[in-house]
């Protein structure tokens, strides 16, 4: 092994090559264990968690579901089984459901169509009933009925003609079979007259007899009600007795009370004498009070009086003494004068030295203040200033943005004013479209309600005319029919107007409706002065160039 020192140190082996080395190095046989192919895979399966019963039952039921399918598949094709019957009994209900079902909507169909039919009678039949209930259908039959009536009268004159005619020629037994039958005829009356009598007088006698059990419970309401009298006189007397009673126990109440009210006064003026006596015993004392309250105050004066005077005269007699005693101590009080002076100059010089030092440092304080204040107003002004520009400033964005805000309410007032001009005349162009379409609807109602009065009197027509043919066919007068069937809805006497004829009242209180004079003569004048065509007007005045 040759010697491994490099870069002045010894190269030598290190640790991790002594491993490497020892990991490269082949395996010890006697210390391996040999695995066969089954234990190694349940160590696999006990290593990944593996239950390999539950895998083996899981796959055992997944085989007997398979198989279990496999063999309802090949049974279910099977008919001699139970279920096969079953199933073909199903199958034989089921189709015979739906026979059964198709059978029902057949009769269901037939029965919606039966239906249909007999809605559509019931709504003819209604028609025509609400057709018949019209006023000029019911004019109609009321003329029909006018010339039934016409026809029957008709019949009756010439009856009675027929039967004033055979008057005339009947022979003698006619007659007395008549006689027989009318005497007959008396004789019943009469018997029924008797009957009704015997009746009558049958009911007059129990009208007598109801009459006298009327008569009777009047008797017996009338005595009763005197009872009821007798007791409401009884109590009304008991009620007065009591209410005298009342009345004199009030009075009784009133005189107590009235000698109570008495007594009292009496009580009050012997109260107001006793509190008199009190009020003159209280004054005499009151006036005795102040008389010895004055002598008092008198002697009092007099007594101050007097010591004032003792005052005056120890005063005098204090200063007699005094003057003696100044005049003794003039001299000394000189000398304690002189010294006092010198000593008050000393104090005072002392004095002005202090207050100039003070003054000195006052004046330094003022400078210092006055400096001071002067640099705080500099600042004080320095701030107004830069207060002032802001407020200028911002009184200048606040007239810029007032001019914006300006500027914009004026542009949305505009735009507010062409949307309102815009939206006026959109409501302008919609209230005239729906102007033009609401014309045109009742324009449209118009046509239609002209060609539904056209057709309703075409019906009319039509239905008149077969009742007419009908009426001549019987030959009944069929004047009033005309009359009813005339053109036009209504029962005036105007002319026709849009399918009406209206009627024309007169202006008075009895509202009669105007006659119609209607004949060929008026006719003819109304051609005369009605222009109709002008070129005949022409040529009927001569104008003929």
């Amino acid at each position: 092994m040759a010697s491994a020192v490099q870069y002045g140190r010894r190269r030598g082996s290190s640790r991790r090559a002594e491993e490497a080395s020892r990991m490269i190095e082949p395996p010890d046989l006697r210390q391996v264990t040999v695995l066969t192919k089954a234990e190694w895979l349940r160590i696999q399966d006990e290593l990944n968690r593996v239950n390999k019963d539950k895998e083996t039952m899981r796959e055992a039921a997944k085989q007997r579901e398979a198989l279990h399918l496999k063999s309802e598949e090949v049974v279910k094709r099977w008919s001699n089984t139970i279920a096969g019957q079953r199933q073909k009994k199903l199958e034989a209900k089921k189709i015979r459901e739906e026979i059964e079902e198709e059978k029902r909507k057949q009769i269901d169909k037939e029965e919606a169509e039966y239906r249909e039919q007999k809605r559509k009678e019931a709504i003819e039949k209604a028609k025509t009933q609400l057709y018949y209930q019209t006023d000029r259908v019911k004019g109609l039959h009321r003329a029909l009925l006018l010339t039934d009536v016409l026809k029957e009268r008709e019949a009756q004159t010439e009856l009675r003609q027929r039967i004033k005619s055979a008057s005339k020629d009947v022979d003698k037994g006619f007659l007395d079979i008549v006689k027989t039958r009318e005497d007959e005829a008396l004789r019943q009356e009469q018997e029924k007259a008797l009957q009704k009598k015997l009746e009558r007088q049958a009911v007059a006698e129990d009208l007598k007899k109801q009459m006298k059990e009327n008569e009777l419970v009047r008797e017996l309401q009338k005595i009763e009600n005197k009872k009821d009298g007798e007791e409401n006189q009884r109590l009304k007397e008991l009620y007065q007795w009591e209410q005298r009673m009342e009345e004199e126990r009030q009075a009784k109440e009133k005189r107590n009370l009235m000698q109570a009210h008495l007594e009292h006064l009496t009580n009050r003026d012997l109260i107001k004498a006793t509190d008199a006596q009190k009020q003159e015993a209280e004054e005499e004392q009151r006036k005795l009070f102040l008389s010895a309250k004055q002598k008092m105050m008198k002697l009092r004066k007099d007594r101050e009086k007097e010591l004032f005077r003792e005052a005056q005269v120890r005063r005098e007699r204090i200063m007699n003494r005094l003057t003696v005693t100044q005049q003794e101590q003039t001299v000394s009080e000189e000398q304690r004068i002189a010294r006092a002076v010198a000593e008050q100059d000393a104090k005072q010089a002392q004095q002005q030295w202090e207050e100039e030092e003070r003054r000195a440092v006052m004046l330094k304080s003022i400078t210092a203040h006055r400096e001071f204040m002067r640099q705080e107003k500099e600042q004080r002004d320095k701030i107004a200033e830069q207060n002032a520009r802001d407020a200028l400033q911002a009184k200048k964005e606040a007239d810029r943005i007032f001019s914006e805000k300006q500027q914009l309410k004026a542009q949305k007032i505009k735009e507010d004013g062409r949307k309102l001009q815009d939206f006026n005349a959109t409501q302008m162009a919609e209230k005239s479209a729906r102007h033009q379409r609401l014309r045109r609807e009742e324009h449209e109602f118009e046509e239609k309600n002209a060609e539904l009065i056209a057709e309703e009197e075409n019906q009319f027509q039509q239905y008149s005319r077969h009742v007419i043919n009908a009426a001549a066919e019987a030959q009944r007068n069929v004047f009033p029919l005309c009359k009813a069937a005339r053109e036009g809805i209504g029962g005036g006497f105007g002319p026709v107007h849009s399918g009406v004829r209206p009627s024309y009242l007169v202006q008075d209180r009895t509202g009669a409706q105007m006659p119609k004079y209607v004949s060929d003569a008026t006719q003819n004048i109304k051609k005369l002065h009605e222009a109709v065509d002008i070129q005949e007007a022409k040529r009927r005045l001569g104008f003929t160039w």
